[in-house]
């Protein structure tokens, strides 16, 4: 095949690391989402409610940038937590084309009840990992995701 790197062994290496990678990334968020789903919420729309309980109202960009999602994937996600009574948008006075969102009470208070079993449930996946582990997990995801910027 043309344009395929040949498989040194610093390239098998990479493709081991990477998918070990995903697999772990996806097994950890698979767990913690299964109690989520209990609440009839996907990990999207977990992460909209997160990012407003923790930092205040936010427009759909702000809110992208905070979970790492385009604002036109958002905007399905924004719309059921909207349907759902979760949160609310209201028009900025100056620029009508800018929307500011933020949580409903309800929205609230699902999210301080879901919250201690979310991080518990983060906890206990990532107990496999000793402090210092855990530590270095950090570094290393930093570090790779900052290597592309």
């Amino acid at each position: 095949m043309k344009n395929v790197p040949e498989e040194t062994e610093a390239v098998k290496s990479s493709l081991q690391a990477y998918i070990t990678l995903l697999r772990a990334s996806d097994t950890v968020a698979a767990k913690v989402g299964r109690s989520l789903l209990e609440h009839k919420l996907t990990l999207s729309q977990f992460g909209v409610m997160e990012a407003l309980y923790h930092l205040g109202p936010l427009c759909q960009k702000q809110i992208g940038q905070k979970i790492l999602k385009s604002a036109s994937n958002l905007t399905t996600v924004i719309r059921n937590l909207q349907r759902d009574g979760f949160i609310k948008s209201t028009r900025e006075n100056k620029d009508k084309r800018y929307l500011t969102i933020c949580l409903t009470p309800k929205g609230k208070k699902l999210m301080e009840e879901i919250l201690p079993g979310h991080f518990s449930e983060i906890d206990r996946c990532m107990s496999v990992l000793n402090g210092d582990e855990r530590q270095h997990l950090n570094v290393l995801c930093k570090k790779l995701g900052l290597s592309n910027q």
